[in-house]
């Protein structure tokens, strides 16, 4: 086996629109999961049974089914119900909402360790329930739990490349398409896992920038 620089260079322009896309569906796909799960976990406290027994079910279903299978029947299916999306669209959303309810269960946790203390404070300075939540509780559990919550965005962004099955052309995507094209497979898929951990390298550093702040 030899190594071809030219390869690296001539795929290196594809490379940049294949890192585009994955930082957009990876960051995307963040933001929707970390507020979907937010939402889940509130939904989840709530006083009612028959919200928490719907969400409880819908959780429980896309947790322990693959993102995958997600990813084709949200491609694949929902266009025979009339709902059509751009491939990326569907790849943010199949990634989000697939992760929200993992990061539910992180917030859940940082919210069951906030002190009681904190909830009795609150009621007896007889803070509106809006305002307790939002200026007493998620403040402290949000700090606790992101460090968990950085840990999913480096799985969210290891499973960008399961995008390709619903042709969005993300860096594997444009890996794949340039060895079909040159028959040159080994520097594109080896140039992609450089770029893979240099990534996850740099938002590791982020997030435990971001970890200390929140402490301070």
């Amino acid at each position: 086996m030899k190594w071809d620089w030219s390869a690296v260079s001539g795929f290196l322009p594809q490379l940049w629109d294949g890192l585009l896309v994955t930082l957009q569906a990876l960051v995307l796909g963040s933001l929707l999961s970390f507020t979907l799960g937010l939402v889940w976990t509130l939904l989840m406290r709530a006083p009612s049974r028959w919200v928490r027994w719907p969400v409880g079910v819908v959780t429980e279903f896309v947790r322990n089914t693959p993102l995958l299978v997600q990813l084709f029947f949200l491609f694949y299916v929902l266009p025979e119900w009339g709902l059509t999306f751009s491939a990326l669209a569907t790849g943010v959303f199949a990634i989000g909402l697939h992760y929200s309810t993992y990061t539910m269960q992180v917030y859940r946790a940082g919210i069951e360790a906030v002190p009681v203390g904190q909830w009795e404070a609150a009621t007896a300075l007889n803070l509106p329930r809006s305002r307790t939540w939002t200026a007493v509780i998620l403040p402290q559990a949000i700090r606790r739990v992101v460090p968990a919550l950085g840990n999913y965005v480096i799985a969210m962004l290891k499973d960008t490349p399961l995008l390709m099955v619903i042709t969005v052309l993300e860096m594997l995507g444009r890996a794949r398409l340039f060895s079909q094209q040159h028959f040159q497979f080994t520097e594109p898929l080896t140039v992609i896992g450089v770029a893979f951990i240099l990534i996850s390298y740099l938002a590791s550093l982020l997030l435990r920038a971001l970890e200390r702040r929140l402490v301070r």
